[in-house]
């Protein structure tokens, strides 16, 4: 008997010491893979805060998602987002690899160079690639998703985070860098605005596409650059007929015009066409008409065109008369032509377009002398210069110093000009080539 509880009890120690182990050793998988999980929510949290949209957080933000907010206030200081991401992380792994080492030494026979093999493949399988890809495909998702773990994080390891920094940032200084200029990297220049709306795809339709280019475009344009000329200025001439004024007013593309008297450098007034039946009575009865009239509105041609639109919207104002620098009278503007400009040139004006600029086989443009040279380019998509002149009458004139000839053909600029035909020192018909 004593026999066999000898042999009992001597297998029921090496069975509980072998469960002891096993129990130990399953301790310590489940441990590493908890740090290897830990691991991968570090890496993939960094990946998507740094690659979140912010615009996309603030609009979440505004719904009311208390983890977009979270995102946006860690967002405010990379810094010290960095240092606990990059702190936990290193913590993580650091106590996988010291794992590792115990579960080799103790079960393995100590092969601690094949368990850090093994463990630097999991870590770049599981911890690193898988989860920063996933936080590069969906970054706003993982970024609200581990907005408040992070902010643990950085409760936790507060005093070696602060200590951390401390030390970065007066590393930086010697490379004449401060973490606080990351904020400064939200801004966006008119050209990776252009280039954002490029790769849009169908998430912005083509329309609305064409009509934001328009508005970014904007900011290079003045005033001068989509005036209407002297030349080409519609109005009422107070000493022409009767008949001829009623003619002009319903003819009128805009709701405002200028009134005259022989010429637009004598202006009177602007003319509301609201008013226009009041004032044609006056004119025919030969009363006094001013009073009706709008006083004029006066705009420098060098104003940027999204500075007039403030204008004209603050001063409520619709129609100004262009001016130079000397005070003469260069031309029109109305905020219809300024919407028009944001707009663009849709539906039927595609089609006054063609019938303005008419293409050739050979890839030339026969058109109108008193054309704009920005029309021809944006419909073609030219460069031709412009110089000082707005036309391409005005450009010819201007390259030669002279009025030019009937039949001339020149070069400017690797497009050559032809003139067909030529009336009253104008040209009338134009062939233009690029070269």
């Amino acid at each position: 008997m004593g026999s066999f509880g000898g042999l009992f009890y001597e297998f029921f120690s090496s069975n509980l010491i072998t469960m002891q182990d096993e129990s130990t050793l399953v301790t310590l998988i489940i441990t590493l893979v908890s740090l290897l999980v830990i691991s991968g929510l570090f890496s993939g949290s960094e990946t998507g805060m740094m690659a979140a949209n912010k615009i996309k957080l603030k609009n979440l933000s505004k719904k009311s998602q208390k983890s977009a907010q979270r995102a946006l206030e860690l967002l405010k200081k990379p810094d010290e987002l960095l240092s606990a991401i990059l702190v936990g992380n290193n913590f993580a792994n650091i106590l996988a690899s010291a794992i590792v080492t115990i579960i080799m030494i103790e079960y393995f026979g100590g092969n601690v160079l094949l368990g850090s093999i093994i463990l630097t493949i999991v870590i770049l399988i599981f911890s690193e690639i898988t989860p920063k890809t996933m936080a590069a495909i969906k970054p706003e998702s993982f970024a609200t998703r581990t907005a408040f773990f992070l902010k643990i994080v950085l409760i936790i390891f507060k005093p070696l985070i602060l200590l951390t920094n401390f030390i970065s940032r007066h590393l930086l200084k010697i490379f004449n860098l401060n973490a606080k200029d990351a904020s400064l990297n939200d801004s966006l220049n008119t050209e990776e605005l252009r280039t954002l709306l490029e790769e849009s795809g169908d998430l912005i339709p083509k329309q609305y596409r064409k009509m934001l280019s328009s508005v970014l475009g904007m900011e290079e344009l003045v005033v001068e650059d989509i005036m209407v000329p002297t030349s080409e200025v519609i109005g009422i001439d107070i000493n022409q007929n009767v008949e001829m004024a009623t003619k002009i007013i319903e003819s009128s593309e805009y709701t405002r015009m200028p009134v005259f008297k022989d010429s637009i450098d004598e202006i009177v007034g602007i003319l509301h066409l609201k008013d226009s039946h009041s004032f044609i009575s006056k004119i025919e009865q030969d009363e006094q008409y001013e009073d009706i009239l709008q006083k004029t509105y006066f705009v420098s041609q060098s104003t940027a065109l999204m500075k007039q639109l403030r204008e004209f919207l603050s001063n409520d104002q619709s129609l100004g008369l262009v001016v130079d620098e000397y005070g003469e009278i260069q031309g029109l503007i109305s905020i219809e032509d300024i919407f028009k400009e944001i707009v663009g040139k849709f539906g039927s004006d595609i089609e006054d377009l063609e019938k303005e600029f008419i293409k050739l086989k050979d890839g030339s443009v026969i058109t109108d002398g008193n054309s704009k040279i920005r029309d021809l380019n944006n419909f073609l998509k030219w460069n031709i210069p412009e110089y000082n002149s707005k036309t391409i009458n005005g450009l010819i004139t201007e390259y030669l110093d002279q009025i030019p000839q009937a039949n001339l053909c020149i070069e400017i600029d690797g497009y050559r000009f032809e003139i067909i035909d030529f009336d009253d020192n104008l040209i009338s018909k134009i062939k233009v080539l690029k070269i």
